[in-house]
Order: structure tokens, then sequence, then C-alpha cells
């Protein structure tokens, strides 16, 4: 049953993020140079409420706290980061959204997640290497969160209910995501316009 609604959920979500433009690499360029924010509004606006629900839902007990994952922050994740940043500005794709453009039979994608799994293998053979190097250093303890959560094992960097603060973050991820204009470089074509990309 659970591979099963893992399938389901995970057909789901790619039909989402295909119907909302995240695997075309065009609107995702425009996106990051500010020239077509409404995917950043989406994302922004998804992000929001799942973090209101899940926050909200583990404040009542709807959501087992037990579930809630934090992985380890160290040097090297903040430097992946900006490689996979690098790489999903270059490419117009994510990890998550090559995979759905290429479900959807994007050719290019196909490619994008090729260099990924070689990117993958490549950090595999040289992870002896950098194993005991400042890029394995953990930030601020490791594993922890920004305000302290009930029942979790991880622990907060500020005295803050966590879960508080997760609702507060997503209220203000919410409220950008409708104030946020729906470009702020470029004005050549009128608000609304709908593209034939």
């Amino acid at each position: 049953m659970t591979i099963f609604l893992a399938i389901v959920i995970g057909a789901a979500f790619g039909f989402v993020l295909d119907r909302t433009g995240a695997t075309n690499p065009n609107k995702i360029v425009k996106m990051l140079n500010l020239k077509d924010l409404h995917l950043a509004k989406t994302i922004l606006m998804a992000i929001g409420v799942g973090s209101v629900l899940m926050f909200a839902g583990q404040m009542t007990g709807l959501v087992d706290v037990g579930h809630m994952s934090v992985k380890t922050a160290y040097v090297g994740v903040f430097v992946g980061g900006l490689i996979m940043g690098f790489g999903w500005a270059f490419s117009g794709f994510c990890p998550g959204t090559s995979v759905t453009a290429a479900a959807s039979g994007r050719k290019d994608a196909l490619f994008f997640i090729a260099g990924g799994l070689l990117g993958a293998a490549a950090y595999m053979i040289s992870y002896a290497s950098i194993e005991g190097t400042f890029l394995m250093d953990k930030i601020m303890g490791g594993k922890v969160t920004l305000g302290t959560i009930p029942g979790a094992k991880y622990e907060g960097i500020t005295a803050l209910q966590g879960d508080l603060v997760g609702i507060a973050l997503g209220v203000v991820m919410i409220i950008v995501a409708f104030i946020l204009p729906d470009r702020l470089v470029g004005g050549d074509a009128p608000a609304g316009a709908v593209s034939a990309e």
C-alpha cells in the first residue's frame, strides 16, 4: 500500500509540476531572471500552505511530530546548493522537474538527468577525499530547527515555539505570493498577457 500511495502522490505531484509550468525550462529561466514570477508565486504559495498545514497539524495532534525529518546542515550542503542552483539556472531544470519533464516527453530533460547521475557518481567516487575537510563541518550543530518543537528530537536555535515559527513563516510566504508582482524586470508585455510558449 505504501508503494501504491507513493506512486499516486508522485504522479499527482508531477502533474501539478507540469501544469504550473515548472517543467518548462523557459519559464524557469524567466522566473530566475525576474521576468515572469508566476511560477515563483506558485512555489511560495505551495510552501506557505504546506507549512501552515503541517505545523498547525502538529500543534493539534493531527500530524505526528515523529514524521518530521530534519537533515544535518553541513558546509558542503551549502556549497552543493550553490552548484545545484547554478545548474538549475543554466539548464532550467532541477532534479524533480527534470524527471517530470522527461515523463511529459521533453528529450532535453534526459540529458539533464544523465548529467545529474554522473554528478552523483562523481560525488560517490570523491567522497573519501572530502570526508575529512571543512565541507563536512556541521553548521550550528547540524540537525537544528529555528524554534523548539515539543516532542521532536531536534534542538531549536531559539527558544521560540517551533510550530508557531513555522506557521508564521508559512503565512509570510502566502502574503508574499499575493503581493509579488508578475514581473520585476522588463515591461515589454502587458500584465496578464498570454505567452505562446
